[in-house]
């Protein structure tokens, strides 16, 4: 079992703002579709919301005139690629399946893609035989794996499968997501536990940050039947879900600084890092810890004494008079 270290921090982004009413059927780009919910058309969705969230003066481009859509439009895509507005208009409707490095390396330049979004338009941009269904891959965490989270004893730490299902956690990692009904996939716990709006003190963020991880997991393997159970489930049952879904936000789990809430040791500010297990196909590990002598870091080893000695555990935390 080898771990790999994640690489680049998460970019401040603007806050979440929702103001969607959920539809009796979600009008989902790349997943209204019998024949494969996730794959249709995945290069064109994924260019109309990007196209959809840059704005003209941040291309360089002047702004004139009252805008019917917001972003850029096609035409001024086209025009920042070098390729024709027809070429890049067939781009955007599946009709161009076959576009060259070149194209690819022009147009994520356009839309000022970072890393992990050119990345995810070489693959969608990629053409794949569709596979047939496939029968669910059950992810299983080694023993080996399983003893060392227990080793970190004064770290929360847990196991993620490809579709940030919880493979495994130590005691304080179960301790730390005590207030949830149930801690079996990250995504579910953020969209569908109403405890995740207490416990998250950013809950935008760490929403953004798990649908952004999903949209990944989805380009490297559409055919993944957990993701499609997943992006289904949540489609259904979640607006905020269906909105932030529809942004095509791809950036995968590295490091980041997580604001929490818990209902028996008060907030706390903790960094988590990621590790791949090379092991073990789309499994990696979530490490956090605390600032040394930070309050944080106090009540991060209270938590540890508390789920080390069950009988001191407290009434909930409600802050000073």
């Amino acid at each position: 079992m080898a771990l790999q270290g994640a690489g680049n921090s998460w970019e401040k982004r603007t806050p979440l703002s929702i103001r969607h009413r959920p539809s009796s059927r979600p009008n989902l780009d790349g997943m209204d579709t019998e024949k494969h919910p996730l794959a249709e058309n995945a290069l064109g969705g994924f260019l109309r919301a990007r196209r959809a969230q840059l704005r003209p003066e941040d291309a360089g481009l002047p702004t004139s005139g009252r805008r019917r859509v917001p972003g850029l439009r096609r035409e001024e895509v086209a025009t920042l690629a070098g390729v024709s507005a027809d070429y890049y208009m067939r781009l955007e409707q599946g009709r161009e399946r076959h576009p060259s490095r070149q194209v690819l390396e022009a147009v994520a330049k356009a839309l000022r893609l970072d890393d992990d979004a050119v990345a995810h338009l070489y693959r969608v941009a990629t053409p794949t035989t569709r596979r047939a269904r496939r029968a669910p891959r059950i992810e299983r965490v080694s023993p080996q794996l399983r003893r060392l989270l227990d080793t970190w004893c004064g770290t929360p730490a847990f196991v993620l499968g490809n579709a940030l299902d919880v493979l495994a956690r130590n005691e304080l990692a179960a301790a730390l997501f005590t207030g949830f009904r149930s801690c079996d996939n990250l995504l579910r716990m953020t969209f569908l536990d109403p405890a995740a709006h207490h416990f998250y003190r950013d809950w935008d963020r760490a929403a953004e940050s798990c649908v952004a991880a999903l949209r990944r997991a989805v380009g490297i393997d559409p055919d993944d039947p957990r993701l499609i159970e997943i992006v289904g489930e949540l489609s259904m049952k979640s607006a905020e879900f269906r909105a932030l879904w529809a942004r095509h936000d791809v950036r995968g789990k590295t490091r980041e600084a997580k604001l929490f809430h818990h209902a028996e040791v008060g907030d706390l500010e903790l960094h988590y890092e990621a590790f791949t297990v090379n092991s073990a196909r789309g499994q990696q590990v979530i490490v956090y810890q605390a600032e040394a002598g930070s309050p944080s870091a106090d009540a991060l080893a209270l938590l540890g004494s508390l789920t080390a000695v069950p009988s001191l555990r407290r009434a909930p935390f409600v802050g000073p008079e």
